[in-house]
């Protein structure tokens, strides 16, 4: 059995009548050879001992290193290094994935197999939006009230070249039959009782009710709205003055002349979601053959890892949970996807988002991780920043959200605009109102901050999301927006919600050409 990972070092010692301290389960996981080690632990511990420390550990290690340098001296006869099996070349999108030797594996992936001939000179990396270490919300009613006034003031900015907008008090004091336009959040949706659509817009000075007659070709835009979003809309007043007809609706949106950014030389970019390692879903083999992939001469462009949340199963997150867990202490599941993370090849460049199964408050904007679990994810030096982030990659920005807000578009909004098979169409609603998570008060989680992180204030080149388990993408006015699917198959609480994931996808974009490719490891 390997041994890579804590928990299965734990499980191995549990099963011997042997504990452990945690570091030095820690220090045996990343031994060169962790199953060795573990055996030589064992065999000089004192006979009254049930519990390795540290200490005993760290003698066994400096013991094999000091054994090891005196093999490599001249004279001696150096025992070869393991190298990994290659797992093949997978096929292209719905192609079968090549067959993987099943020891391949069974070692703990020494972090440093992943040399490739790579110029890191070239490579260009920036992030903003990132909140991490600057939350300032304490849930106080004035927080709410200037997150809310900044979405608004941010958003209205995009709308105010598009009509002549007036605001609600003003509008409140002009002549019936007036032409009128005005920017608000919208407060309320409702239907008259001849059908027709009341939608009442909030501003900084009040509130004003519209009018959409259902005979109207923008009748179907309102079955589009959400709750706390900022629209336009301009008409004409009623003969009171009371309430406003609409004419015409505007979303902020994303330009139609939006003209992306390319890279300046030919490097790709996976960009993956949802790995959930803990989970006893988890696809290990398929993760394997797709970190053997990145280590052939057909991945040897790919130099920048994306992934956009849900690193691990999480604990309570889900009614019953503890039955679908492989590893149950979370930690330890952190622990894990560090050890799996160092199969990845090690001149990769990997930035991260949290997700709602991760270990950090549910409410968004999430910060990144805290120093604990930054200091168990130390493979690569991966970077987590705070979801959403803005991640530019060689001049290419990719919006990075995990994605909660989509059930909740998808569940509010017309089938044929949103549904779990393309989820990018969710996604496209997303940026037709620039923001990632519109509404407030829903089943997406929203804090309060100094201002509002999850506006769409820069139009992104790319749109990356991931929680829905579903691979989808496609291009909106020029933005590619992708869903990227998961590395854990179908569970029993998502089969009760009839939820079919798809699994075991790695979607790789060229950043020169934004040009994707998906393949297949499952």
């Amino acid at each position: 059995m390997p041994l890579s990972t804590p928990a299965r070092i734990v499980s191995e010692l549990a099963s011997r009548g042997y504990n452990a301290e945690r570091e030095a389960v820690t220090r045996l996981a990343d031994a060169p050879d962790s199953a060795a080690a573990l055996e030589r632990a064992l065999e000089t511990v004192p006979d009254d001992a049930l519990k390795l420390t540290v200490a005993h550990v760290d003698s066994v290690l400096d013991r094999e290193e000091s054994r090891a340098d005196a093999t490599a001296r001249p004279g001696n006869s150096p025992q070869p290094n393991a190298t990994p099996t290659d797992g093949g070349d997978p096929s292209v999108s719905t192609g079968t994935a090549a067959s993987q030797s099943p020891d391949s594996h069974d070692r703990a992936p020494p972090e440093t197999r992943g040399s490739r001939d790579v110029d890191l000179s070239k490579r260009a990396i920036e992030v903003a939006n990132d909140m991490t270490g600057n939350s300032t919300g304490t849930g106080e009613y004035q927080d709410f009230v200037t997150v809310f006034r900044d979405r608004y003031e941010k958003l209205a900015g995009n709308l105010r070249g598009r009509v002549n907008h007036r605001p609600t008090d003003a509008i409140q004091n002009m002549a019936g039959g007036s032409e009128a336009a005005l920017i608000g959040m919208v407060s309320d949706i409702r239907s008259t009782a001849s059908g027709h659509w009341l939608v009442e817009l909030e501003d900084t000075n009040g509130t004003f009710p519209c009018l959409v007659m259902k005979d109207r070709p923008i009748a179907d835009l309102v079955q589009q709205l959400l709750l706390d979003e900022v629209i336009a809309v301009d008409g004409t007043l009623a003969d009171d003055a009371g309430i406003l007809f609409v004419d015409s609706l505007h979303f902020p949106d994303v330009p139609r002349t939006h003209k992306p950014s390319t890279a300046d030389r030919h490097v790709q970019a996976a960009l993956i979601s949802d790995v959930h390692v803990g989970s006893q879903e988890f696809m290990a083999d398929a993760w394997h053959r797709f970190t053997d992939w990145l280590h052939t001469p057909e991945a040897e462009h790919v130099e920048y890892l994306l992934i956009a949340g849900d690193m691990v199963e999480g604990v309570g997150v889900y009614p019953e949970q503890d039955k679908e867990l492989d590893i149950v202490d979370i930690y330890e599941q952190y622990e894990a996807f560090s050890e799996y993370l160092k199969e990845v090849p090690g001149d990769m460049e990997i930035r991260m988002i949290p997700g709602n199964h991760d270990a950090v408050r549910l409410a968004e904007p999430q910060p990144g991780f805290d120093e604990e679990l930054r200091g168990i994810m130390t493979a690569h030096d991966a970077r987590v920043h705070s979801n959403p982030a803005l991640v530019t990659v060689e001049g290419v920005t990719i919006l990075m959200y995990h994605g909660v807000s989509l059930d909740e578009v998808i569940a509010e909004l017309p089938d044929e605009e949103a549904n779990y098979d393309e989820p990018h169409k969710a996604m496209y609603q997303l940026l037709k109102k620039r923001h990632v998570a519109p509404q407030y008060g829903g089943h997406t989680r929203l804090a309060p901050e100094d201002r509002d992180y999850l506006v769409m204030e820069e139009v992104p080149d790319v749109f990356h999301t991931g929680h829905v388990h579903k691979l989808g993408w496609g291009k909106y006015h020029n933005v590619l927006a992708l869903n990227s699917g998961c590395w854990q198959a179908q569970t029993e609480f998502q089969k009760s919600v009839n939820i079919d994931p798809d699994a075991g996808f790695a979607p790789i974009l060229d950043l020169d050409t934004l040009d994707m490719t998906v393949r297949k490891f499952a």
